[in-house]
């Protein structure tokens, strides 16, 4: 029987197989429904160019979920990577940790838990990387399997953009991923080598994959988890139109935020309620998709007269509190470039909740952004302060000004909404009397034995960074404790 069975081979899962398996002793399954490659060049060449984002309406290497981004109607799709790596082999190798204050309301979610402070979660952030920039210095990592570098040629849109933010008398920074939480605008930390995306599957667990101890099955849909009481033994998979269950002394579940909480409530742990009139069984009730959070993004179009460079999507951001401003190197139009404007520690919380208890359909996913006064407010002064670098940069703007009267400025917002699609939180951390807590600050599902959650879906606060960072560290930072 295997000791750890990790569902899920995305950005979390791979960290996890790989320290696991370090000690020879404890045998790991990692089950991965998309298409695993045992070599970095085996990879389609689309995955490993990271001057491109590989999520055409052709990709197969997705999952695809539409969503409902506002209460006022607006509908949207997002995806998520179904391949070896996750979402991490598809994404734009922006690699920037969470800040310190978000670590302090993360603690204080937890009574002051010390595990997860800045300064205890410094390490695995460390241990994850190789920064190639500052990895002399005490708060960076120098060895480990994840490449981080700052372009060193940006193209001439974003030295027109971190220009204008200068004259406008915004300061540089010179390390996103330093222990202070400046505002400022300042290049972006990327996951990549060689213009190459590096995942967590081309760092940490291709290298792993000799190990007799270790063993990755592809193509392989996880359905359900089987339980004998409140112990989670083992999972119904789909394999070759196959239905078999594989056995197990500790189940983790690292299928992302949507996937991860999708399974628990198939598996009877949710809203018993809403489980009953899908006819399933529960096992425990529990919060499982009542709380998540990502990024609501509004856009700004416009056409810039500045040379085209293959380049990462995202090469220098502007930092503002809990607002990003993100000149995309990518044109989403032909001709015309884009420019984010992101709330990261929005007020407004989404919902997850199956419509059915079929795996084959996909969850509702309700972001519910802008309910809250504060999120509008705050993109509103935002939106301002980004047409005042637009214009520092003599952009010519294609997007409709908003417009002045609070309530007109709304529907201006409504009409613009978009998201960063940095789902968080379906599976939140928290204490076991905190009504909105599904696992303990050790990702163990609370009221269950044999069962953990890592991955983006146990983070407690909103994130002021985007997450792929800090998605590494937490599972660096809970393997230690899992492996014990």
């Amino acid at each position: 029987m295997t000791d750890t069975l990790i569902v899920g081979g995305g950005t979390a899962g791979c960290v996890l197989a790989a320290r696991l398996s370090e000690n020879p002793d404890h045998t790991v399954r990692l089950l991965e429904a998309g298409r695993l490659w045992r070599a970095p060049d085996g990879f389609p060449a689309e995955l490993l160019d990271a001057t491109s984002l590989p999520v055409g309406a052709d990709a197969p290497w997705l999952w695809r979920y539409p969503v409902t981004l506002s209460d006022a109607g607006v509908a949207g799709n997002i995806v998520r990577g179904k391949v070896i790596g996750g979402s991490g082999a598809v994404n734009g190798s922006y690699f920037v940790r969470a800040t310190a204050a978000d670590f302090e309301a993360w603690s204080r979610e937890l009574d002051s838990s010390k595990m997860w402070s800045f300064d205890s979660v410094l390490p695995a952030y460390c241990r994850s990387e190789r920064d190639v920039d500052f990895g002399d210095h005490p708060w960076h990592g120098r060895s480990g399997p994840i490449p981080v570098r700052r372009s060193t040629n940006p193209a001439p849109l974003s030295e027109q953009f971190a220009t204008a933010c200068a004259a406008v008398g915004f300061p540089a920074i010179s390390d996103l991923n330093a222990s202070s939480d400046a505002d400022g605008v300042g290049a972006v930390p990327c996951n990549i080598e060689d213009s190459r995306r590096v995942s967590t599957a081309s760092g940490y667990l291709l290298p792993a994959l000799a190990r007799p101890n270790l063993t990755v099955q592809e193509a392989t849909t996880v359905v359900r988890i089987r339980f004998r009481g409140t112990r989670a033994v083992g999972v119904d998979v789909m394999r070759d139109d196959r239905t078999e269950t594989i056995w197990a002394d500790h189940i983790v579940l690292s299928a992302g935020a949507i996937e991860s909480a999708a399974l628990l409530l198939r598996s009877g742990i949710g809203n018993a309620e809403h489980l009953r009139a899908l006819d399933i069984l529960v096992v425990r009730p529990a919060p499982v998709g009542a709380w998540f959070t990502d990024h609501p993004e509004i856009g700004l179009e416009y056409r810039l007269d500045a040379p085209e460079q293959a380049t990462v999507p995202l090469e220098y951001v502007l930092e503002l509190d809990d607002i990003e401003i993100r000149p995309y190197t990518v044109a989403f139009t032909p001709g015309v470039q884009r420019l984010g404007i992101a709330l990261m520690r929005p007020q407004s919380a989404g919902v997850l909740r199956l419509r059915s208890a079929d795996a084959a359909i996909p969850p509702v996913i309700e972001h519910r952004y802008l309910s809250a006064e504060h999120d509008r407010t705050r993109l509103r002064g935002a939106i301002a302060t980004a047409a005042e670098v637009l214009h520092r940069m003599s952009a010519q703007s294609r997007t409709d000004p908003m417009p002045q009267p609070p309530k007109s400025a709304d529907a201006w917002l409504h009409a613009n909404l978009a998201t960063s699609q940095h789902l968080s939180g379906t599976c939140r951390m928290g204490r076991a009397d905190d009504d909105r807590a599904v696992v303990d600050e050790l990702c163990r599902v609370h009221g269950l034995t044999g069962l953990s959650v890592i991955d983006l879906s146990v983070v407690p606060v909103p994130l002021s960074r985007g997450p792929q960072a800090t998605t590494v560290m937490i599972a660096e930072n809970v393997a230690d404790h899992l492996g014990r």
